[in-house]
């Protein structure tokens, strides 16, 4: 009895930590394809954030994903509307942040949206983002949305989630793990 007892006593003290949660380096890149024609949507919704809070200030971090922001600004075929890096939190359930670029008019910023992420087998990824237009007066006029999703985001690869004239490269690893994936040992024989 008193076997179990210490048993009980032991997996108590365990379990905590492998419910743990994992922190994630959160790159992402936001575009507009040019060569699409936009779609303007309703207004982006009063509560945009949908009950998010912003990245905090310790948790946002420099962006390494330079090369590919170059490239895509020497194309024409697109236009850089946001690129933010940032420390986020993911435990056993979804953990959503809210994002903003641009400056603050009534309650909404030229781009807002949310990123959820989730942790499985794979990462899972649900983006939100509106790209408004003001009036002088600073009200919105007119939104551009975009909203995708993808379950099976691998960590370290980057990931493009195409909403047709809206774009979002994202880039997911674990704090820690190298910044681009370990190479197929089968492509490295050839």
């Amino acid at each position: 009895m008193r076997a179990i007892r210490n048993l009980t006593l032991l997996l108590a003290l365990v379990a905590p930590a492998a419910f743990a949660d994992t922190q994630y380096l959160v790159e992402m890149i936001l575009v507009r394809q040019n060569a699409v024609p936009a779609i303007t949507s309703q207004f982006a919704p009063e509560n945009w954030s949908d009950g998010a809070a912003p990245i905090a200030q310790y948790d946002v971090r420099q962006p390494i994903l330079d090369k590919e922001v170059a490239a895509l600004a020497a194309n024409n075929q697109y236009t850089v509307l946001a690129h933010k890096a940032w420390q986020q939190s993911v435990g056993s359930g979804v953990s959503k942040v809210a994002i903003s670029d641009g400056q603050e008019q009534f309650g909404h910023f030229p781009i807002e949206g949310n990123l959820s992420l989730g942790e499985a087998r794979f990462i899972s990824v649900e983006a939100n983002f509106w790209v408004n237009q003001f009036d002088t007066n600073g009200a919105v006029i007119q939104s551009e949305a975009f909203k995708q999703g993808n379950k099976n985001v691998k960590s370290a690869e980057l990931t493009f989630l195409d909403g047709g004239h809206l774009a979002l490269l994202v880039k997911i690893r674990k704090v820690g793990a190298p910044a681009s994936p370990a190479p197929d040992p089968e492509m490295m024989e050839q």
